[in-house]
This record gives structure tokens, sequence and C-alpha cells, in this order.
């Protein structure tokens, strides 16, 4: 694979001359940027998928549950066409497995996909009138301006040692980290010290108004979904599969090398439809171990447990996030 992203090196050029092109345009007001009255929060990444961002618009709104909330995604891989917003009818093939998983988990919070976000956003303030949207996987999406933009990177592959694709993994050029607000590297290890983060943040080489914070994924030992196992210490000694169809899975393989867990890894693309056979197949392996995101496809077809995971900061990062959004709020109230 590493030797065909080597082969492919000339054509990255090409689509990294294309992402400049289009950032300048917008830049220099050839192509325009919308804002809104209904305040914009946007949650993304330079690179592509594996930083996080699901997790990260959870923390948020429950950051922002004195609010009315919505979320507005593309609904990658969904079945349905164009904006939906989610009822209690509402399918994983409706939404996409990221936005159900949301809905299912904060009920209060109005959930639309939309892959024109410009159109998403007007639906919604119409019909959901909310105090803010969250607006998901969409820091590229320059049509819209946002008030604030929150820019995940993962600790083991930072955007500033990145390249573009089809070599790399950018599909947005670093120097567009700058429109950040906020940066945080995301998947830190939980013990890192604050001497390995400080070299992080030099690499990351911030503007002087922009901050940046140090999370890490913290696994949940209360095993949730339909399967019959409980806590994480239930999958010792017991035959487990574990399906994973994330991008970068490798934070979870370590959690469960680290408690001792053995394990059959059957690992697909990020957002994969399970097919038929494939979830036939499923049924018959005892204990399986998949993701949150990966259980809103299965669940209906197999009987499985998921970890849950949450972001948590290093110092006093969640609480300075919380008082920027708290400000925001406040200033556009």
């Amino acid at each position: 694979m590493w030797l065909l992203r080597k082969i492919l090196f000339p054509f990255s050029l090409v689509y990294g001359l294309i992402v400049y092109l289009r950032n300048r345009f917008y830049d220099w007001g050839v192509f325009s940027s919308k804002s809104y009255q209904t305040p914009i929060i946007s949650v993304g990444n330079l690179s592509v998928g594996g930083t996080g961002k699901t997790p990260m618009v959870e923390l948020l709104i429950s950051l922002l549950q004195d609010n009315k909330v919505a979320v507005l995604s593309r609904g990658f891989r969904r079945k349905s066409k164009g904006f939906v917003l989610a009822t209690e009818n509402s399918s994983v093939n409706d939404l996409g497995d990221e936005p159900f998983q949301i809905h299912k988990k904060f009920r209060k919070v109005q959930v639309a996909v939309d892959g024109n976000r410009q159109n998403g956003i007007q639906i919604l303030e119409v019909k959901a009138k909310p105090d803010v949207i969250l607006l998901d996987d969409a820091f590229q999406h320059r049509k819209v301006k946002p008030i604030y933009s929150i820019l995940l990177t993962a600790y083991d592959s930072l955007y500033t040692s990145d390249w573009y694709l089809p070599t790399g993994n950018l599909r947005d050029s670093r120097r567009e980290a700058d429109r950040a607000d906020v940066i945080v590297v995301t998947k830190c290890p939980p013990k890192s010290s604050d001497v390995e983060r400080l070299k992080i943040k030099t690499k990351l080489n911030p503007k002087t108004n922009q901050k940046v914070l140090f999370s890490y994924l913290d696994y949940q030992v209360e095993l949730l979904g339909n399967g019959s196992l409980k806590k994480i210490e239930d999958l010792k000694g017991k035959p487990i599969t574990l399906v994973t169809g994330i991008a970068n899975p490798k934070p979870l393989l370590q959690f469960l090398k680290q408690n001792e867990i053995s394990f059959k890894h059957l690992a697909y693309k990020d957002h994969h439809n399970f097919s038929s056979q494939e979830l036939e197949n499923l049924k018959s392996k005892p204990n399986v171990l998949t993701t949150e995101k990966d259980y809103m496809r299965l669940k209906d077809a197999v009987e499985c447990n998921y970890i849950s995971i949450n972001h948590m900061f290093f110092g006093n990062g969640k609480e300075e996030l919380r008082t920027d959004l708290e400000n925001l709020m406040t200033q556009n109230s």
C-alpha cells in the first residue's frame, strides 16, 4: 500500500494544487462564505477520518446542554437523499452511522443530515429554531462561515507531518489550520508527559490567538449493547471477535491488549455497510465486540457489545473549552 501511495505522488501534487487554488479563491472573495444568524460551531480535521470527531461533537453537546442544540452532518454512506431531520422512526440508513448514534444518545438534540450544508442550516433555522448548530466534519467546507472552529488532529498522525491524498491522508492544506480557533490533539497516550505535549505544540506552531488542547480517549469499563457481557473484565479468557469499521482502530487495539484481552480482529473500512453474508458470518461468532459507531449498523442483526469512549482533556482543557462556548453563546444571544 505504501509503495502504491509513493507511485501516486504526482497525483497528490495535482490534488494539492486544486486545494490551494480553491482556498485562495475563498480568501480572495471569488468564492463566497455565508454567515448565519444562528451561531455555527464547526468540528473537523484536515485529514481523512480517525481523529475522534463524533466523541468531540458529543462532548460539545454536553457542554452546551443549557441551549437548544442542533447537529448537522452530511450523513456519510446513508441511503437517503437530500435533507433529513431525525425522528423517532429514523434508521441508520436514513442518517448514517455517526448522526444516528448522536440521535439515539441525545433525544433533545435535533439531528439532521444534508450534503448541502447551506441548505441544511437554512432548513434547520426554520424547522428547529436552534440556539446553536454544531457542524460535524466541516472544517474544509468553506461555503459556511462558522463563529468558532475546532480542528482535530491525532497524536500519532499530526497534519504537520502528513501529505496530500493519495500519497498521504491530507484532504486540505496544512496552512488552513490557521483558520481554527482551537486545535485539539486527540488520542494522546494517557500517560504522555508535559514535555511531549510541548514538543507537539511546537510542531503545530499555532498562531498567538489559537489555543492548543490535548485529549485522550477514555474507554468505559461498562460494556453496552445487546450482548451478554457486562464489563471489560468479562472479556478475559473468552474467545472475542472484534469488529471495527473505523478509520483508526489502533487506540482500541492497544486498550484491549493493555487489559490482557485476546481477540480476533475483523477490520473493515470506515463507515462499512455490512452485507447480508457478513452479518450471517458474525452471527456465528461468540462474544462479538465492536465500536459504538459500528454497533449502530450491527445491532438489529447481530448480538454484540460495544465499548463507549469519551474525550478526556489534560489540565484545564475541558474548562477552557466550556468557557469559550459560554462566552460565544452570551455574545450571540
